[in-house]
């Protein structure tokens, strides 16, 4: 393990070092948090890179029962498809010792995310502000649903930001609702999770770019951890 001081970044040479490491960090932020807090918001990513963390954290022993979780971002599709970051947690994360926390989605049986935040947003504002987030980043600088490019990302990424912001653009397969970066930062504690030499170098570049060209730089903001591992090859 080596730690980057310039950027604080924790380098992993294992990524199951680097799992093991975030998992310890995320569950005693958890019970720090629980010991102050009555209830508390766990912010979760979707997609492949956070499964083992995440199946790992759900056999952590704290009371979960005082644990809302939410999706950072979702697919606007129903739980059942394929694609959906919901059905992802509720596999991963939402059994074992965790099957007892409160799931808040941040989908709605409606036919655009527009329509659905109508629905949904005084339900997700009631679980505000995150305790805990839980991020990750792709190889385009993107977190969450915030991918360059987006017509709305300079409102998405504003200090006023709206809580929920509806995300469809050229190249995204589905429509996508994700939390806007004010969102973000209001969390307690953000940890950023990536793999690869190709994320790392993604990472140098959105640390020296304006956050309408490097999304995730918005979110770098506060009390962040920065986790890397498997420099030398990138990251599925």
């Amino acid at each position: 393990m080596a730690r980057n001081s310039m950027t604080n970044i924790i380098k992993y040479d294992a990524r199951d070092e680097l799992i093991q490491k975030v998992v310890y960090e995320i569950s005693n932020d958890l019970r720090s948090a629980l010991d102050s807090n009555k209830y508390i918001t766990f912010a979760v990513p979707g997609g492949t890179t956070p499964v083992p963390i995440l199946e790992k954290l759900s056999e952590v022993q704290l009371d979960w029962s005082r644990v809302k979780i939410i999706l950072g971002d979702e697919r606007w599709v129903p739980y059942s498809h394929e694609r959906s970051n919901s059905k992802l947690i509720m596999e991963t994360l939402l059994k074992n010792e965790a099957s007892g926390a409160q799931f808040i989605p941040i989908y709605a049986d409606f036919a655009t995310p527009e329509e659905g935040i109508l629905h949904i947003n005084k339900d997700i504002e009631a679980c505000l502000p995150l305790s805990i987030a839980l991020l990750g980043m792709g190889a385009d600088m993107h977190t969450a649903s915030l991918f360059p490019g987006l017509i709305n990302l300079k409102a998405a990424l504003s200090i006023d930001a709206p809580t929920l912001v509806p995300i469809s653009a050229p190249g995204i397969s589905d429509p996508r609702v994700s939390l806007s970066a004010r969102v973000f930062n209001s969390s307690q504690k953000k940890h950023v999770v990536f793999f690869g030499a190709e994320k790392r170098k993604a990472l140098d570049d959105a640390l020296s770019l304006d956050p309408l060209s490097a999304p995730v730089r918005a979110i770098l903001e506060g009390r962040v951890a920065m986790y890397g591992a498997a420099w030398g090859r990138s990251s599925r």
